[in-house]
C-alpha cells in the first residue's frame, strides 16, 4: 500500500447551506475519516442535530457550529434551504456569504490543510491568503457542469434556444433540454443568487480560483464528461467515486417493515421526491392519481404541495378510500436506503437528486425518472437517454407538466416483463449495479482520491 496512506490530512468542509449538499459532504467525510483523515465540518448551529446521526466517525469528524447572520426577508431561525421556499434561496446565499469573517477566524484556529466548498466562491481567495488549499467539491454529477458551465457565446447571454442543445464537443449530443427546462436554465443563469452575484458567476469564480475541482462520480459512468471538462477548463479534476452512504445499522422502522411485508416480492412502487421538492397541488394530485392508475401497491414519501398544510389535505376526492390497503402517502422523512432494499419494493419513482440516484443505481428497483429542476434534469437524461437504466416520465414540451397517464405508462414500462424497452433498461441497470457494487471499487476511488489530496498539499 502507498506509504502516503499513513499521512493524515486535516480537512475543513464548508458546503452550501442545503441538506442536499450537507449530507453528501458528510458521507464523503465518513469515507475520508475511514482512511485516517481528520475532518472539521462547518455547519449552521441549529442544523447540526439533523446530521449527527450520520457521523459514523465522531473521533475524527468534528462538527464546528456556525452562527448564520440575520438577513432581512429571511425567517428568524432559517439556516438552510429546507427552512424556506425556493424564492428565498438567494437570501440563504447572502447569509452564507456574510459568514466570511467568521469562517476566516475558524480557519485560523483550525489550521486545516484543505477546505472543501461549493457555492462560497470567496473561499479560494480566503484560503490562499492563509496558505491553505481549496477544493471545489461538486455534489452534482460532472454531466451537469459539462452541459451548463462552458461559455457557448462569449460576452453574449445564452438564450433558451442555445441551451436546448449540448455545447460544441459535448460527449453525448443526445442529452438535451426541453423548451421549458431551457427557459428555467436561462432564468437561473441571469438570476442574482446572493448579494451582487449571479448563480453561474458564483460557480464559475469558485471553479476558476480553486486549486482543484472534485466531483462525486466515477469514470465508469462520468468519464467522458470529466475529460470534456478538463479540455474546457484545464483544471485538475478529481473523482471521489460514487460515495454511497453507509448502510444503516438501525433497521427499518417496525411500522414500515410490517406494512411493506404484506406485499409480494418486487410488487410495490416506492415514490420519493426528496426533502426540498414541493409540487403544485395539481401536479401532486396527478402524481397520486398516476400511482392509483398503475393498480400496483405503492408507498409515496412526499412533501405537502404548495399551499397545503399536509399531504392529506391535498388528496384527490375519494383517493384515500380507493387505495386503502394497497397505497400509502407519508408526509415525513423515511429511511429510503432501507426501503429500497426491502424485498417487496420493485420500482422507484425518483426526482433524480444526486443522492437518490446513487442509492437507486445500487438497488434492484427499476427506475422511473421524474426530475423537477436543476441538476435533477441532467441526471434524468444521463440515466434515461445515455445509460438507459431507467425510463423518464413524459412531460409537456412547453409547460413541463406530466399527467397521471404518462406516469403510469413509465411505471408499466419498467415493470412489465414483456415490454422491450423495460427489458433493456432492466438489463442495463443490472450491469451498472454490478459495476458499482464490485468489490473494492469505492475503496480504491477513495484511496486514490486521498493520495491526490496529499499530492496537492505537498
Amino acid at each position: 500500500m502507498d506509504t502516503r496512506d499513513a499521512t493524515s490530512l486535516h480537512i475543513a468542509m464548508f458546503p452550501w447551506f442545503a441538506m442536499g449538499h450537507l449530507t453528501p459532504y458528510l458521507h464523503l467525510s465518513n469515507k475520508l475519516a475511514r482512511n485516517g483523515h481528520k475532518i472539521c465540518f462547518l455547519i449552521p448551529k441549529r442544523t447540526q442535530p439533523k446530521l449527527e446521526q450520520f457521523n459514523l466517525n465522531p473521533h475524527l469528524i468534528t462538527f464546528v457550529p456556525i452562527d448564520v447572520p440575520r438577513v432581512d426577508g429571511l425567517p428568524r431561525d432559517a439556516e438552510t434551504t429546507s427552512d424556506v421556499p425556493p424564492h428565498l434561496y438567494p437570501l440563504i446565499a447572502t447569509a452564507m456569504d456574510r459568514t466570511e469573517h467568521q469562517i476566516k477566524s475558524l480557519l485560523l484556529e483550525i489550521k486545516p490543510n484543505i477546505v472543501f466548498f461549493d457555492f462560497s466562491h470567496w473561499i479560494p481567495n480566503l484560503t490562499r491568503s492563509l496558505g491553505i488549499k481549496s477544493i471545489m467539491y461538486c455534489t452534482v454529477r460532472p454531466v451537469v457542469v459539462a452541459y451548463s458551465l462552458p461559455e457557448r457565446k462569449p460576452q453574449v447571454p445564452n438564450s433558451a434556444q442555445d441551451l436546448m442543445h449540448a455545447p460544441p464537443g459535448f460527449p453525448d449530443p443526445s442529452i438535451k433540454l426541453h423548451a421549458h427546462e431551457a427557459r428555467a436554465s436561462v432564468a437561473m443563469q441571469t438570476k442574482e443568487f446572493g448579494s451582487g452575484i449571479g448563480f453561474i458567476d458564483r460557480l464559475s469564480i469558485g471553479s476558476t480560483e480553486c486549486d482543484a475541482v472534485a466531483y462525486r462520480g466515477c469514470r465508469e459512468i462520468d468519464g467522458p464528461y470529466v475529460d470534456y471538462l478538463f479540455v474546457q477548463f484545464g483544471k485538475l479534476a478529481l473523482l471521489s467515486g460514487p460515495v454511497i452512504a453507509e448502510p444503516s445499522t438501525s433497521g427499518l422502522d417496525e411500522k414500515w417493515a410490517t406494512w411493506l411485508g404484506e406485499f409480494k416480492t418486487a410488487s410495490l412502487v416506492y415514490c420519493a421526491l426528496g426533502s426540498e421538492c414541493t409540487l403544485s397541488k395539481d401536479q401532486f394530485q396527478e402524481l397520486l392519481l398516476g400511482l392509483e392508475l398503475t393498480k400496483l401497491p405503492f408507498m409515496a414519501a412526499l412533501k405537502p404541495p404548495l399551499g397545503c398544510g399536509s399531504v392529506e389535505a391535498a388528496f384527490p376526492e375519494g383517493f384515500e378510500e380507493r387505495v386503502q390497503g394497497r397505497g400509502i402517502v407519508h408526509g415525513g422523512w423515511v429511511q429510503q436506503q432501507l426501503i429500497l432494499v426491502h424485498p417487496s419494493v420493485g420500482c422507484f419513482i425518483t426526482h433524480c437528486g444526486a443522492g437518490s440516484i446513487s442509492e437507486a443505481l445500487v438497488s434492484k428497483c427499476q427506475l422511473v425518472l421524474l426530475p423537477v429542476r436543476g441538476d435533477q434534469i441532467f441526471n434524468a437524461r444521463l440515466m434515461g437517454t445515455s445509460l438507459k437504466v431507467g425510463v423518464e416520465v413524459e412531460k409537456g414540451e412547453e409547460d413541463g407538466l406530466f399527467t397521471k397517464e404518462s406516469l403510469c405508462k413509465a411505471v408499466k414500462t419498467v415493470t412489465d416483463d414483456d415490454n422491450e424497452t423495460g427489458r433493456e433498461v432492466r438489463a442495463n441497470h443490472g450491469k451498472f449495479r454490478e459495476i458499482l457494487l464490485k468489490q473494492d471499487l469505492e475503496s480504491s476511488y477513495i484511496e486514490n482520491f486521498c493520495n491526490k489530496l496529499q499530492d496537492l498539499c505537498k
